[in-house]
């Protein structure tokens, strides 16, 4: 699949595909609504769920469904086997004018970097910047979600994390999984929507084969190979053996690289580990820094350079195909108004799934029918 007839796959799969095959869709409340009430029954304390099902909720109205309502089996499943808690203290192991290193003691992510959102933006308005390091943090989510905020509230952001069990990417050159997926997120403030880059040092996310999966579809060449290091494009060899491959195509070295490097970052340097033997894969090691951008530039002067910036790189031509040149993160929020206008549509098997695992935990969804076709 060629670079531009990837990106009109990407673009328009949610528009073509919820018209053909008429799946369930709800609104944003109604996603929040369920996430909260399965989290919940499943254990979860009141206030932890909410923070979770919005993370859940937020990720659906982007469009990143592989992180959204999906996740819920994968959760309670965690926490019925102990591989993440709730209700656990997340302490400060390192507590320096700079640094910040948390230890979340196996709590879900999106709560214990919640937490380490609010230190770094506390740390980074007084000292113009800060960094917090976590370990022991499970599945953390979309990391655009805590760069973008960051970026609203005036802060140039980065964001990565690490799987240190290694949960499905082989190394280049190599058939067998050694590293995680390994994600990284920028973003700086434009405007009323930051510039937000949300991308995997690996060929995709696992949360996305997981989807495809689920509506029965094939994936793009390039993203996976079978048990026998054969590549596919079907979906279901990756959970038979198989193993993605790293970012970059014929040039994978460089995603390989820089997977390796952000393992380094956040997971030897914060203490989550690498290759750790004791743990299932699905917990992350965090890497979070912001940088207060009024302390280092005038808001008008970055402003400034901002729209410069946009205005240029927009000024392009288009190639054959292309409709617009988009900045990162854009296309996120086209989705997000789209699905605050039309729904957020869930494949039949992530409804079947979680309406059966709501059932057996005692969660009714009765009241929560789809507002479109089922």
């Amino acid at each position: 699949m060629r670079p531009d007839d990837f990106l009109h796959w990407s673009r328009n799969q949610l528009t073509h595909r919820s018209r053909r095959i008429r799946v369930p869709s709800f609104s944003r409340k109604q996603i929040l609504e369920i996430a909260s009430r399965v989290l919940q029954a499943a254990g979860v304390t009141v206030a932890e769920a909410e923070v979770v099902a919005k993370e859940l909720a937020d990720a659906n109205s982007m469009g990143h469904d592989s992180h959204g309502v999906i996740r819920l089996k994968q959760y309670v499943e965690a926490l019925e086997t102990g591989n993440v808690k709730s209700g656990v203290e997340i302490r400060t192991v390192v507590d320096l004018g700079s640094i910040t290193v948390l230890d979340a003691g196996f709590s879900f992510g999106q709560v214990a970097a919640a937490r380490a959102f609010d230190i770094a933006c506390s740390r980074a308005r007084q000292a113009g910047s800060h960094t917090v390091l976590c370990r022991n943090s499970y599945h953390v989510g979309r990391l655009g979600s805590y760069t973008r905020r960051a970026a609203l509230e005036g802060f140039a952001a980065l964001m990565a994390v690490n799987g240190p069990a290694a949960s499905g990417v082989v190394p280049w050159g190599g058939l067998d999984r050694r590293l995680g997926t390994n994600p990284i997120s920028l973003a700086a403030p434009w405007g009323e929507e930051p510039i937000v880059l949300d991308m995997t040092t690996s060929a995709t996310a696992e949360g996305k084969i997981r989807v495809a999966a689920q509506k029965g579809e094939a994936i793009p060449e390039g993203w996976v190979i079978d048990k026998n290091g054969n590549p596919t494009t079907n979906p279901n060899d990756f959970y038979e053996g198989g193993a993605i491959l790293p970012l970059g195509g014929p040039l994978g070295f460089k995603g390989y690289g820089l997977g390796v490097m952000l393992d380094i970052f956040c997971g030897i340097l914060t203490g989550a580990g690498v290759a750790r033997q004791d743990i299932q894969p699905g917990h992350n090691g965090v890497w979070f820094h912001l940088i207060d951008v009024q302390a280092v530039t005038s808001q008008q002067e970055y402003a400034s350079w901002i729209e410069k910036y946009v205005a240029w790189l927009k000024s392009s031509r288009q190639a054959a195909g292309v409709d617009e040149i988009l900045l990162p993160g854009e296309i996120e929020a086209q989705r997000r108004a789209q699905r605050q206008k039309e729904g957020i549509p869930l494949p039949d098997e992530t409804w079947r799934q979680t309406r059966e695992l709501a059932e057996r935990l005692g969660a009714s969804l009765d009241d929560l029918s789809p507002i479109g076709p089922a």
